[in-house]
């Protein structure tokens, strides 16, 4: 086992890359792009767009150590048969999951919108997960993908930070993973909403998980060669 160590909140975070997945929540043309969906409930998307370069920097380093990567995307079936009423009418958007917007119909799968931004698109042997739900082990095979390749830690980076984002790591927390926060490769509509899920996930000696900057984990990762398992 080849642990590395990184400086991180609440304290420092060991992991061994061959058993730890990067797993990027929801980096989508309907959440990050103007004209998506997240700009329909009219929420600034520029927030979310500027934390690209750092998820770019990191996905790109992640690779080049061979780490397994995972991306998620939260869309739906074109029947809607997996969106239950409760989240279909949530809220007052001018467009609702399912409607046709600038980018096609809304969170649907196969839609524009529905896309990962191409600054972060999957290369071959990446995982694409779609998930129905805010958490990305909720009706995906997740969790098969995980065990398949021996993972025990998670690093996390994406949007929102307090919705799908911590739904994810609470989720992870839960089944055993070790979860690291990429404190500046997450993003929230609403800057308060995003201090506050830091500050809730790595308390009381990481309930939930650790955050940590990119810098840390970049500065830690041995980029001259792969690892292998």
């Amino acid at each position: 086992m080849n642990t590395i160590h990184i400086h991180a909140q609440p304290f420092d975070f060991s992991f061994d890359i061959a058993h730890t997945a990067l797993i990027i929540i929801d980096m989508q043309r309907d959440f990050v792009e103007p004209g998506g969906f997240g700009a329909s409930l009219g929420n600034d998307v520029s927030l979310l767009q500027a934390i690209v370069p750092t998820v770019q920097r990191v996905l790109h380093a992640w690779r080049k150590v061979g780490g397994f990567v995972v991306h998620t995307r939260e869309a739906h079936k074109a029947d809607l048969s997996d969106c239950p009423p409760a989240k279909l009418n949530r809220g007052a958007p001018m467009l609702r999951i399912g409607d046709v917007g600038p980018m096609g119909r809304v969170l649907i799968r196969g839609e524009p919108g529905h896309a990962i931004i191409s600054e972060l698109t999957p290369i071959e042997g990446e995982v694409v997960i779609d998930k129905p739900g805010k958490g990305a082990f909720y009706a995906t095979a997740l969790r098969e993908y995980l065990e398949a390749m021996a993972i025990t830690h998670i690093i996390l980076m994406g949007v929102t930070t307090e919705v799908c984002v911590q739904t994810t790591m609470r989720e992870a927390n839960d089944r055993g993973y070790d979860c690291l926060l990429i404190e500046d490769g997450t993003e929230s509509y609403f800057p308060e909403f995003k201090a506050a899920a830091l500050a809730m996930i790595r308390a009381q000696g990481a309930i939930v998980g650790w955050t940590a900057p990119s810098a840390s984990l970049l500065s830690a990762l041995p980029l001259s060669q792969p690892v292998t398992n």
